[in-house]
């Protein structure tokens, strides 16, 4: 098979920014039922994450887990699947639809959920969890397909908004979902609820929406574009610098995932605390998300996000001296994970957008390529991290400290030994204007 021209790329039609309305209408939907549809679709995936950190350690018990840590495998096979899968379905989506990619991933994601709430063993816990993550690839990788497909320009920004505000509802109170079903019921009693609203999205998908990219525009399946792709991404050192940093804060996240309910249950005795203060973070990353959207222009992304890098590697240095000298008081450790990880949200937004900038038409295999790149070896570093968890903080703050030093380092390589500024700063202002955002 042939790789794709930059003029096929180029030839396709690209969607009106001027009518909210039409682009919805383009797959069968209102504007509302549009927003709300992809945002829960898009949902879904940190539903299946956040809803089950209450009830990993009832899942350790429940197969004899011998090893604590390892119940956090239950979290990182999913982002291991979840990136794992991320680089075959934007070009299987590019090739046969965007209709036929969501309801596969979908199903799998949905008969996952129900086989894995019926799992006899761990392992096989670990391998439906893993199929639930490549079921959740393809519904994230789809769903943003969607929206490419139906807007564009500033509606597509002013759509993505309102989605993101529907999605940051979910980190929110999904850990409290799974801790009502812990209290009520057991852990497989959440696995049934995530199948159930898989499975309603399912047939909302079949029943609601239409294919949103013409066959005329589709692009032919190519292991020679992705393998193009590959080596345009590796090769400029924009684009690869910041997608190595991006890679250390998935690790940062996942590490901080799979090490929460450990945190708050063995070192500090409050794991029935976990969803309220777990909700607490996850509001301080949606403050500092619209923070980052009200600044980016004023300041630039580089400004912004090397400076929060800065901050968080400084942060978490402290917490690790903190740490070594005994544990911290609550207040304070939960203080300093709320701040590093709202610097987390503005690193990883912003280390996107410029990731990016150079791919031009290339954008959407860029994408992907990042995503397969970043979030799985983010997740095995994440998961590492995580494994070196015994009884004290030091493992966490110690790997944000050191995943931040690596990323400055990786950041001046690809800024050719500058922070804060480009090449184009100087003609056009902070990032080229802020005309990438």
């Amino acid at each position: 098979m042939t790789s794709i021209s930059e003029d096929t790329l180029n030839a396709r039609q690209q969607p009106d920014d001027t009518n909210s309305v039409s682009g919805a209408a383009r797959i069968g939907m209102g504007l509302v039922e549009f927003i709300v549809t992809i945002a829960v679709m898009t949902a879904s995936v940190a539903l299946a994450i956040d809803s089950m950190l209450p009830a990993l350690s009832s899942i350790g018990q429940s197969f004899d887990v011998t090893n604590a840590n390892d119940a956090q495998l239950v979290i990182g096979i999913f982002f291991l699947g979840f990136g794992f899968s991320q680089i075959f379905f934007g070009s299987l989506s590019d090739a046969f639809g965007r209709r036929v990619v969501l309801l596969g991933g979908l199903a799998f994601f949905t008969i996952s959920s129900f086989a894995a709430s019926q799992a006899t063993s761990f392992e096989a816990l670990l391998v439906l969890r893993f199929i639930q993550g490549i079921g959740a690839a393809a519904v994230r990788i789809t769903t943003m397909a969607i929206v490419r497909d139906c807007f564009g320009g500033r509606e597509m920004a002013r759509v993505m908004s309102y989605v993101m505000i529907v999605f940051m509802i979910v980190p929110i109170v999904a850990p409290s979902l799974g801790q009502v079903v812990i209290v009520y019921a057991d852990w497989h009693w959440i696995f049934i609820l995530i199948g159930v609203i898989g499975l309603v999205l399912f047939f909302l998908a079949l029943t609601r929406m239409s294919e949103s990219l013409p066959a005329k525009e589709r692009l032919p399946l190519s292991f020679g574009a992705i393998l193009s792709g590959f080596r345009t991404v590796l090769t400029n050192r924009i684009t690869c610098g910041y997608m190595i940093g991006l890679t250390l804060f998935t690790a940062v996240i996942c590490a901080y995932i799979v090490s929460v309910q450990q945190v708050f249950g063995e070192i500090y005795g409050l794991a029935d605390w976990l969803p309220i203060a777990f909700a607490g973070t996850a509001g301080g990353i949606a403050v500092a998300n619209f923070a980052n959207g009200f600044f980016v222009r004023s300041f630039g992304m580089r400004r912004i996000s090397h400076a929060a890098l800065i901050l968080f590697t400084l942060l978490a240095a402290a917490g690790y001296a903190l740490s070594l000298a005994g544990t911290p008081a609550f207040v304070v450790s939960y203080v300093m994970f709320s701040v590093l990880l709202m610097f987390f949200a503005v690193i990883a937004t912003n280390f996107t957008a410029i990731s990016l900038e150079p791919m031009g038409h290339l954008a959407g295999t860029a994408t992907a390529i990042t995503g397969f790149i970043s979030t799985t070896a983010g997740a095995l570093i994440g998961s590492a991290v995580g494994q070196l968890f015994n009884g004290t903080l030091q493992p966490l703050f110690g790997g944000f400290a050191l995943f931040g030093l690596l990323t400055i380092a990786a950041t001046l390589w690809a800024e050719k030994g500058k922070l804060f500024t480009h090449p184009g700063d100087q003609i056009a202002g902070p990032d080229h204007g802020g005309g990438h955002m």
